[in-house]
């Protein structure tokens, strides 16, 4: 891990830019995090959309993770912001733009091509990510994995012992496959559900969530679309983490 640049935020954030290899990433801790008081991580997922278009939200989430004794971090995902483009996955993208604004279905084989190989690809990166971030000394444990792709995160949740709990948001389309990993889910989980998202399957989601293999999990369901996840809402996954990093 080699960081390229560092500022305080006016609310006494750190922010530290760093590339792993050839990814980039953001990592944010509170001030007050040190060697002799390391902080618990949040890996703050996104959408494929690049780093730089998420920044708002991203570092919105960081300053609340930071409030809360949390340090966070992300990563640029695999084909998206600087990162060299994905042919395959480029192609599925304008396969299922041009099934959308036909009005046609999304079937199975367009989901499979657009999400199986990111999570493929990317699940091994956040874990090559999360062995950097914790031999830092201001970063302790446990770890939560928050947002983003669902079956990224589902995949993280099944194969990763060092999260210790994840808040999932189901608002992207979910590969049959996935269902199967989410059974081998055992941490908590917050899901997190838009009832009117106009992009999202509900019932598909609610399946997953059946599926999800966990003794403790809970399903946060509120009116609206994709984009209208009330504060109320980001609240009590922020007191999700509190109770189970802390």
């Amino acid at each position: 891990m080699h960081f390229t640049s560092e500022q305080r935020l006016d609310d006494d954030v750190v922010e530290r830019e760093f590339t792993l290899g050839e990814i980039p990433g953001i990592l944010w801790t509170p001030a007050s995090a040190s060697e002799s008081a390391p902080v618990p991580l949040i890996l703050l997922g996104h959408p494929p959309l690049g780093l730089r278009k998420m920044y708002p939200r991203l570092v919105g989430r960081a300053r609340q993770a930071a409030a809360d004794g949390f340090a966070a971090a992300t990563i640029e995902l695999p084909g998206s912001g600087d990162r060299p483009r994905w042919a395959a996955v480029e192609q599925a993208r304008a396969d299922l733009r041009r099934a959308m604004d036909a009005g046609e279905p999304v079937g199975d084989e367009i989901i499979d091509a657009l999400v199986l190989p990111l999570v493929d690809k990317a699940v091994p990166e956040w874990q090559a990510a999360l062995d950097a971030l914790l031999s830092l000394p201001e970063i302790g444990g446990p770890v939560g994995y928050s947002g983003g792709v669902i079956s990224i995160g589902v995949r993280l949740a099944a194969v990763e012992p060092r999260i210790a709990a994840a808040v999932l948001f189901a608002g992207s389309f979910v590969p049959r496959a996935m269902f199967e990993e989410a059974r081998q889910v055992t941490t908590p989980l917050h899901v997190l559900l838009q009832w009117d998202d106009e992009g999202n399957d509900r019932q598909a989601a609610l399946d997953l969530f059946d599926a999800f293999g966990s003794k403790e999990k809970t399903l946060h369901a509120n009116m609206g679309g994709h984009t209208g996840v009330p504060q109320f809402a980001g609240d009590a996954a922020a007191q999700f983490f509190t109770r189970h990093l802390k």
